[in-house]
């Protein structure tokens, strides 16, 4: 049978967190491929999952992008309920929904450039008042 497979629910969201990640930074597919010695049409197809990352180059991958390797697996699917402890049990996909957005990519990169942690408050007060949530930080 030459049926082909669907890419594994982890390899899509360690893909993914590669994208955020290299978005966060700014960072070209080309210039990530360039760090690791791989092309660009690699960088993608792991991005998308659908070749999956192997530990060294996860390693690699994690020092060249400035993070620790478990940034990759953080709210990964299939999370055992006792790996969680008093976690909360619902995913966080949101969050990177809105960091891989063009705005919630700008607005972050903005908001970290802001080194008063007053002012930085103030911005998530008038935030928070203008949308419909009145749910506390």
């Amino acid at each position: 049978m030459a049926s082909k497979k669907s890419p594994n629910p982890i390899d899509i969201h360690v893909g993914s967190r590669v994208r955020l990640r290299r978005m966060m930074l700014g960072m070209s597919q080309e210039k990530l491929g360039e760090a690791l010695g791989i092309t660009f049409q690699q960088i993608q197809k792991y991005e998308k999952g659908t070749n999956r990352i192997g530990a060294s180059r996860l390693q690699h991958t994690a020092t060249v992008l400035k993070v620790p390797v478990s940034f990759f697996f953080e709210d990964a699917p299939g999370t055992p309920e006792e790996a969680m402890g008093f976690a909360e049990n619902q995913p966080h996909s949101y969050v990177v929904d809105f960091l891989s957005s063009s705005e919630g990519l700008s607005l972050n990169k903005a908001f970290i450039r802001i080194k008063d942690a007053r002012v930085r408050r103030r911005i998530v007060d008038l935030v928070q008042s203008l949308s419909d949530d009145d749910t506390p930080a």
